[in-house]
């Protein structure tokens, strides 16, 4: 996912667990099977969670979890809380801890003083606060002293130094046609609001919003000592709703088809000109020879507009956006002014979190020290055995997947062998980084945050101008060991599961093995379902973006995958707000393909034995209730709409909802016509 969900486990217990279930339906307790308690409920699902009142039917998400949604309060310091939530919170503590060892011992290796250092000035907010923004004034100045369309280029090729906002961002990623090759991709960004519909929509709610805008922008622009603030504000915001008109859709965005542009750097100009894109790049240190541009018109929409809306307003903007994309990093003045808009307007937040919870995030990231401390967190709560034990786990979902490959009856035998091709190939990475990321040469200090910022900044910037003509590095992570969650990428065709989301409630090796399918295993399938969803199956076993299919065998996926949008988009969180179908359709497919994978997978490993009923619950409901509490979340109605207009997932709640395209649900939980979720057996989406 450059950003995406999901990881793992102990499948050796696992396992064995699957092995010992019980050859009849006999009820039982979970107590009477002598074996360690899990850590959720009596088997591994919190029962005590589910609203018994509800019928499953009507709604599974509140059926699984809704006493608890009902009663549970959210924390000023949350926008959203639920399964991820409290695993995150776990895997913070457990980096608090490594913390608090560290910068208690004087003793320190090169990478722990880092640490250390990183740390100590994050918290010394009595530097910080005597600093206030002088920090960032070297860039500000920088913007003040614009006066030429070029000089505005080469701060914009600059922003990824100075945290400033640019119309137009690049990034390195790998080249779709051929994945050995690094090469750099080009788009549209730089809006300040959550996605472009917060500046077109014409509704009370989005107009309201863009008026706090307007106040925040001035407010910030306080902070550099300008004047008639408010005025520069409202100009910045029509700004940025010209970019808004220029962009694209998410929906469409996220087509590889139409993201697919390549070109030789000396074709750029003539085909984009109006942009010195020598004096941009050079800012960035690579030599870019050639590039794919995935977003054509808007890029050529914002080149306009670099072209035609005065420098100064281009100036404020610049000085707005590095302001507020810094604040976390000055004074807590200007943060809290920040916040005020961003958590409390936004995002719902009443509180900012504790400011150590902060500085751990910030130093946890893959672009900071995230890989330093993952080192760490791997050694202290990662055995290795673990890691095998999830390889284990992993091919039985494959296995599972093989089997379901050849039993589609819309997919014909020919593409059917480009299918198995892709699955076999797929590579597994499990817990860590088999080589580690090192950082020979970075220096910081524990009295400067910007600065350790900027030359964590340019070091990164570094190690990929020295990699941008070299093959690609298959040893590379986008997530750190202890993030939760986990990725597909289909340049590498693998998927990738970060140690810290192997716990309860995604993995539990004490509980039943239909509550550990039905979590981890539906983790693992919603990753491989990745790699064949509507954009993942784009590409080849080796990760080139070609066409695999039939004529025939595509379109009949494509139906399917339009019946899984329209589904999706009928769901109504907030009035008038839909689940986008489209822009949403990869994580859903990977939804219900995973669950299928691991229900099958789960079936496989009974042996063709009944499962036992433990606690008055089957099997079979035991699996469908555990992926149902994964999805367990209490929002905002704020961060609801972020996640809307500006998500790729759907919510939780609606994600819990997944199992009614599988008949086994229907008769494990007893669903009849008439109930909400009921879908007539031509209308469940069967995709994988």
């Amino acid at each position: 996912m450059r950003k995406s969900l999901l990881a793992l486990a102990l499948a050796s217990t696992f396992m064995a667990g699957c092995n010992t279930a019980s050859p009849t339906n006999e009820a039982v307790t979970a107590s009477s099977a002598n074996a360690p308690a899990a850590e959720l409920g009596s088997f591994g699902v919190d029962l005590s969670a589910r609203n018994t009142a509800i019928k499953p039917g009507d709604d599974f998400f509140m059926y699984a979890s809704g006493t608890w949604y009902d009663n549970y309060e959210m924390p000023a310091d949350k926008t959203r809380f639920g399964a991820f939530t409290a695993l995150a919170e776990r895997s913070e503590a457990q980096v608090k801890a490594i913390i608090d060892d560290i910068t208690s011992r004087s003793d320190l290796t090169a990478e722990e003083q880092m640490i250390a250092d990183f740390y100590q000035a994050y918290m010394d907010t009595e530097t910080i606060n005597k600093r206030g923004i002088d920090p960032i004034k070297p860039t500000l100045t920088q913007i003040a002293n614009i006066d030429t369309v070029e000089q505005l280029t080469q701060v914009f090729g600059e922003a990824w130094l100075s945290g400033a906002s640019s119309p137009i961002a690049g990034g390195m990623w790998f080249n779709r046609l051929d994945p050995n090759q690094y090469q750099m991709s080009i788009g549209a960004a730089g809006l300040g609001l959550p996605d472009r519909s917060y500046y077109l929509e014409d509704s009370e709610r989005f107009s309201q919003i863009r008026a706090a805008y307007v106040d925040h922008i001035a407010r910030m622009l306080a902070f550099a000592g300008l004047d008639d603030t408010q005025a520069r504000a409202q100009a910045i915001l029509a700004l940025e709703t010209k970019m808004a008109e220029g962009q694209w859709p998410r929906e469409t965005r996220r087509n590889r088809d139409l993201t697919l542009n390549q070109i030789e750097r000396g074709d750029l100009a003539k085909e984009y000109p109006g942009f010195n894109w020598d004096s941009y790049f050079a800012k960035t240190g690579y030599q870019v020879p050639h590039l794919n541009v995935s977003q054509p018109e808007p890029i050529k929409a914002m080149i306009t507009l670099v072209n035609t809306q005065p420098l100064s307003v281009w100036q404020d903007y610049l000085t707005f956006h590095t302001i507020s994309n810094n604040a976390d990093l000055l004074a807590e003045d200007i943060y809290a002014a920040n916040f005020a808009f961003n958590g409390k307007i936004l995002s719902g937040q009443e509180e900012p979190r504790p400011r150590w919870k902060r500085a751990i995030s910030e130093m946890s990231g893959t672009q900071t020290l995230g890989f330093v401390i993952g080192k760490v967190y791997v050694a202290r709560y990662f055995p290795e055995s673990s890691k095998q034990q999830m390889a284990e786990l992993v091919e039985n979902l494959r296995s599972a997947m093989g089997e379901r490959i050849d039993q589609l009856d819309w997919m014909g035998a020919e593409t059917k062998v480009n299918a198995h091709a892709k699955l076999a190939a797929f590579t597994p990475k499990i817990g860590y980084p088999d080589v580690w990321q090192e950082f020979d040469g970075v220096t910081l200090t524990n009295h400067d945050l910007v600065g350790n910022i900027q030359q964590l900044r340019q070091f990164f910037n570094a190690d990929s101008v020295a990699k941008e003509l070299e093959k690609t590095d298959r040893n590379r992570w986008g997530m750190t060991p202890q993030q939760v969650n986990a990725y597909y990428n289909s340049s590498f065709n693998e998927i990738v599961f970060p140690a810290a989301i192997l716990q309860p409630p995604f993995f539990d090796p004490n509980a039943d093995a239909a509550v550990n399918y039905g979590g981890i295993g539906a983790v693992i399938g919603h990753e491989m379902g990745h790699g064949f969803d509507d954009q993942g199956s784009k590409s080849d076993a080796n990760g080139i973006q070609r066409n695999w299919w039939t004529d025939a065998d595509r379109a009949a996926f494509e139906a399917k995958a339009d019946q899984l949008a329209a589904q999706y988009s009928q769901y109504e969180p907030l009035p008038d707000n839909f689940v986008n179908g489209k822009n949403s359709l990869g994580e859903n497919i990977g939804d219900v393909g995973g669950l299928a994978m691991a229900y099958h997978a789960y079936k496989l490993s009974l042996n063709g034995k009944e499962a036992p009923v433990i606690d008055g619950v089957t099997g079979d409901q035991r699996f469908f209730l555990a992926w149902a509490q994964v999805w367990k979340e209490k929002r905002t109605e704020q961060s609801m709409l972020n996640q809307l207009r500006a998500g790729t997932h759907a919510p939780g709640r609606y994600r819990a909802l997944a199992p009614r395209n599988h008949d086994a649900w229907y008769k494990a939980f007893n669903v009849q016509p008439g109930d909400e979720l009921y879908l007539p057996e031509a209308q469940r989406v069967r995709i994988w």
